[in-house]
């Protein structure tokens, strides 16, 4: 074990400060740190129902640690997750023989990111979804592709889709994944969307019974017509009478961001009779934001990559406002109790059923002190994810079209007589510059990462915690173009 031990010695190195980095984070801010949507997941924790904006996935992760009502163990369990997505990308990517020093790096953000482990302190969905996504792309790329692997996949993608609905579209990329890692044959694929689609249907008939609605959640509508505020122009779209009243006349670039419109009361669709997540309200919101996108497509492919571009800057510039923008800092004072009456009722509840003591976030020095000091200086820049998500594309595009080498010069013929030995069998290598079918299983990890990066830009805006869970696939993605790995150099005792 001490030999085995020395030769991932960085790995342990790195993995031992982020373990260290969370101890001081839970000893800092006890018993964890709030989020708006913190409050509302609690609620449907204690009274499980399907709530109309987020899935329950999150508020069933939190309903499994209610019977020790501690938040500090939400935390602590949140805290091993982000130790543990680290850890599947070392060991996928060593294990499809990445050099050990990039699968050191590849896992590095994982586990040093100040803002990551941050973010793991916040009770809000995001680390178990980034936890799921990672362990379906590393079964995904397990040696063999049999109906068990297929069924857990099935199973990940769907855990995670109903945790966070911007996790529907990876079903359709899994599925395309093993019909290309079976040579075209469908079977796989069928076993792993009917392992994904049967607790996915089933939360969607939970949801209909509560709600009487068809989906998972009843808001995309409203979510959709926010993004396209930031570019409608009634003006152009020349909107029927009823859509008319969702009409801002503020020219688009003296709007605010676009959750203003879902929240703000000043929304024009707050304003209107009814919740804002009603099913009238969502269906005319949704109906409004069709209409904007078919008469401005370019308006919104523009906003769309103005949006996306705000993933990769070299600095973190406040966005959407100063009041989210805090949420993603370590405070040096305690934060001010939740205003929205919503979040109000949740803190209550929170305190007396699931906590059963103060849910006050308490900062504690000198520990708190330390992480902030850390988080001044650790953290990866937008303008770093970006450069690993090229890094795959550039590399393989330099691969293939690379001018082959020279042919080896033709072997001097052996004498007549001279005994032939039976050639050995052995696999035939691929032309020099060319790609084998194993060199593109990159494709699988960096897909991940782009549709979970693009999504929340193109269905409703951008914001700095949906970045890091595209962090880890994009640099495993990375560190399997250091090499050529293949699916045959795991032995075939090993699975992932």
């Amino acid at each position: 074990m001490v030999g085995r031990a020395r030769g991932h010695r960085w790995f342990l190195g790195v993995f031992g400060l982020g373990a260290v980095l969370r101890v001081v984070t839970m000893l800092g801010y006890r018993p964890a740190l709030w989020f708006p949507d913190s409050y509302t997941y609690v609620v449907t924790a204690l009274r499980p129902r399907p709530d109309l904006v987020r899935p329950a996935g999150y508020s069933m992760f939190l309903r499994l640690l209610e019977p020790f009502h501690s938040f500090a163990l939400v935390a602590l369990v949140q805290h091993l997750l982000g130790l543990l997505v680290g850890v599947l990308v070392y060991l996928t990517a060593r294990r499809l023989r990445a050099p050990g020093w990039a699968a050191v790096l590849a896992s590095a953000p994982s586990l040093l990111d100040a803002y990551q482990i941050e973010l793991e302190h916040l009770l809000v969905s995001d680390t178990l979804f980034a936890t799921l996504v990672m362990s379906a792309v590393c079964l995904a790329l397990s040696r063999t592709a049999g109906w068990r692997t297929a069924c857990g996949i099935g199973l990940l993608v769907a855990a995670a889709t109903l945790t966070r609905t911007v996790g529907l579209p990876l079903v359709v990329i899994f599925a395309c994944w093993l019909v290309y890692r079976a040579r075209g044959r469908v079977l796989m694929a069928g076993v792993m969307l009917a392992a994904a689609a049967l607790p996915i249907l089933g939360y969607g008939a939970w949801f209909h019974a509560t709600s009487g609605r068809i989906g998972i959640v009843g808001a995309n509508g409203v979510f959709l017509y926010a993004k396209t505020m930031t570019f409608a122009d009634c003006a152009v779209l020349r909107p029927p009478a009823d859509l008319a009243v969702l009409c801002d006349p503020r020219p688009p670039e003296r709007r605010p961001p676009a959750q203003e419109y879902v929240w703000s009361p000043e929304s024009p669709l707050v304003m209107l009779p009814g919740i804002t997540f009603s099913e009238a309200n969502d269906t005319l919101a949704g109906r409004f934001a069709s209409l904007a996108i078919q008469r401005q497509p370019l308006a919104y492919l523009g906003s769309v990559l103005s949006e996306l571009a705000r993933s990769f800057p070299l600095t973190r510039p406040v966005y959407p406002d100063q009041e989210v923008y805090d949420y993603y800092e370590f405070p040096a004072t305690p934060p001010a109790p939740p205003g929205r009456h919503p979040a109000t009722v949740g803190a209550e509840r929170a305190e007396r059923q699931y906590q059963r003591g103060p849910i006050t976030t308490r900062i504690v020095e000198p520990y708190a002190g330390w992480i902030r000091a850390y988080q001044d200086i650790v953290w990866l820049p937008g303008a770093a994810v970006l450069v690993i998500l090229l890094v795959p594309p550039v590399t393989a595009g330099v691969r293939r079209f690379r001018p082959l080498s020279a042919p080896p010069a033709a072997p001097v013929s052996a004498p007549v007589s001279a005994p032939v030995a039976a050639p050995v069998s052995a696999p035939v290598a691929a032309p020099a510059g060319r790609v084998g079918p194993d060199s593109t299983m990159w494709v699988l990890p960096w897909t991940t990462a782009v549709v979970l990066l693009v999504m929340p830009p193109a269905v409703a805006e951008f914001d700095y915690r949906y970045v890091l869970p595209v962090v880890p696939a994009a640099c495993l993605a990375a560190a399997f173009m250091v090499s050529k790995p293949s699916f045959r150099n795991i032995p075939r005792n090993v699975r992932i």
